[in-house]
């Protein structure tokens, strides 16, 4: 019997591919704005800590520096606020501003426009608020106490951004993305809030004007306009208009980034680029200059221009000195030994830390388990549950809503320890679960690479799969 020669037989096939899809990674100008966002947490924890100090140094004024008085006027009209109040007030609308330019952004063209990817960390966010309050409404249920009730319900971005860029590549891009698009779905819940509950009295002739001045801001938009110094100067008389009505004029700055256009803009003004560009290789002068800048300046929105000049302002500045201006508290004997019973400390660190963690892992368990959301990627529950206790960290508008929340000073010290203390506490049981959890518990969605069957292609197919 000959034996057949190995040259004639056909070669062995490999292994048949995998059948993925890949998944989604986040934007540049998403990873942009998350880079600017840790930046920022790490001068925050800096100015808090500097608060702290200075607050406590006998004799070192915080208190008398930061009730400084500091006006502007022009005529008859004068404008007179102590430089705590020109920060939470003036400076914070620009904090509010980029906010209001990032949730605009993200629905329009990011990632908040694909409804599936939205609904959990949407459910999330809406745990994460109602049951927060819930607690510390269980701690609190009558007044004084009981106006404070908003004070846990917010997360700090700024901070959250900072603590996952610890982790590195252990921290999924997707994860990130969850959390970020939870964090803007929870300051629109707390921008209503401080709009709604946190408003003492209201002038009806100023609450007109800013109407009319968001109407206009509504004409802009739907013209397209695509300089921004229409949005600059009316955004400015609204933010008048809103501070004169005695609505919180942070809120103005929310408005205002809302209503900049982030849409794409039409092939007309990359026409316009070509034409204008050319002009200026055929004869270069002054004027031809200026209108193929100004036609560059047309072809990206409105919303990323502002973004880009206002965002580092807002990330590098403006939070920074937010925190060095509100987290002083003196943390003497008394103080202290107030806060260790005081139901609104206690409310506070309990509803940021077991509230946030429930509230969050609940609503988002929630989506998952129904099918109404998913989450991309390489999300874990134990990601999950680690990013849940990490939103607890409630430092910007958490410490903006107990200004607004207290006029006491006493009550105003323990509203701050408690947030001070359940942010920190959120902070390191976060990050305990998210090292020890991440990779043990289960994907949140299974993916299709792990979902489907390998299908194997060729002539060596299976032929209950069907033929070619």
């Amino acid at each position: 019997m000959s034996r057949r020669s190995t040259a004639s037989l056909p070669p062995r096939p490999g292994p048949p591919p995998r059948m993925s899809i890949p998944v989604p990674h986040v934007s540049f100008p998403l990873q942009r704005f998350l880079a600017t966002e840790a930046g920022s947490g790490v001068l925050l924890l800096i100015a808090t800590v500097a608060a702290l100090i200075w607050a406590n140094i006998p004799g070192g004024g915080y208190e008398a520096f930061w009730h400084t008085e500091a006006s502007v006027r022009v005529g008859e009209l004068a404008l007179d606020l102590d430089l705590r109040h020109w920060v939470n007030d003036l400076a914070m609308a620009l904090f509010f501003l980029t906010v209001g330019l990032e949730i605009s952004r993200e629905i329009t063209v990011g990632e908040l426009r694909r409804p599936r990817t939205v609904v959990v960390p949407v459910l999330g966010a809406i745990g994460g608020l109602i049951l927060p309050a819930l607690i510390y409404i269980a701690f609190n249920p009558s007044p004084p106490g009981l106006h404070g009730w908003g004070v846990p319900i917010s997360t700090d971005t700024a901070f959250l951004v900072g603590v996952l860029a610890l982790f590195g590549p252990r921290c999924p891009d997707q994860l990130r993305l969850f959390l970020l698009t939870l964090a803007i779905a929870d300051d629109i819940g707390a921008i209503v809030v401080m709009a709604v509950f946190y408003t003492a009295t209201v002038s009806v002739p100023a609450l007109l004007a800013a109407l009319a001045l968001t109407l206009v801001l509504f004409g802009l938009r739907w013209a397209r306009v695509w300089q921004l110094q229409p949005y600059v100067v009316i955004g400015m008389l609204l933010w008048v208009a809103v501070f004169a009505s005695g609505v919180h004029p942070t809120l103005a700055g929310v408005v205002v980034g809302l209503l900049v256009p982030a849409t794409p803009v039409g092939p007309e003004q990359a026409d316009r680029l070509r034409f204008y560009g050319r002009a200026v290789l055929e004869r270069a002068d002054a004027m031809r200059a200026r209108l193929a800048a100004a036609a560059v300046r047309a072809t990206v929105p409105p919303n990323d221009r502002l973004q880009q000049a206002l965002h580092p302002v807002s990330a590098f500045l403006v939070i920074p000195v937010f925190g060095l201006a509100n987290a002083g508290v003196r943390l003497d004997a008394e103080t202290l030994r107030r806060a260790v019973t005081s139901p609104i400390t206690i409310g506070i660190v309990v509803a940021l830390v077991a509230g946030k963690t429930v509230g969050i892992s609940a609503g988002a368990a929630l989506g998952l388990r129904t099918g109404w959301g998913e989450l991309p990627g390489r999300v874990r529950y134990g990601h999950l549950i680690g990013g849940a206790l990490l939103a607890g960290i409630g430092f910007t508008i958490s410490l903006f809503i107990a200004d607004l929340a207290f006029d006491d000073p006493i009550l105003q010290a323990e509203a701050k320890i408690g947030v001070l203390a359940g942010s920190l506490l959120a902070a390191v049981l976060g990050s305990v679960a998210l090292r020890c959890l991440g990779e043990r518990l289960p994907l949140c969605t299974i993916d299709d690479d792990e979902a489907m069957p390998e299908l194997p292609t060729g002539p060596w197919r299976d032929p209950s799969l069907g033929q070619r």
